[in-house]
């Protein structure tokens, strides 16, 4: 019962920081890319378009996959010191 317990709140945890990091990495790229805008503005182009494409962008990029490794550290880290404790 208490694995169980760990596992759900760990789990919970583990969300509450994925989502924590998640929004600050995005509100990060957005900060950049209205101030890229901002020093040098892409003519035909408004802001909020620009900011928009970059975002497109960000989301398909590698960093907000790479934000997942939230989850599989811990529980990898968790499994090795379980197994080294086990075989020992």
């Amino acid at each position: 019962m208490a694995f169980l317990k760990l596992i759900v709140f760990g789990g919970i945890g583990l969300t509450i920081i994925y989502l924590s990091l998640s929004v600050y990495s995005a509100s990060l790229r957005r900060e950049r890319l209205e101030k890229d805008y901002d020093a040098d503005p892409v003519p035909g182009q408004t802001r909020d378009a620009f900011v928009a494409t970059g975002m497109a962008a960000y989301r398909a990029s590698l960093r907000p996959r790479l934000l997942l490794l939230v989850y599989v550290v811990p529980v990898a880290v968790g499994a090795v010191i379980v197994y080294v404790i086990n075989t020992n």
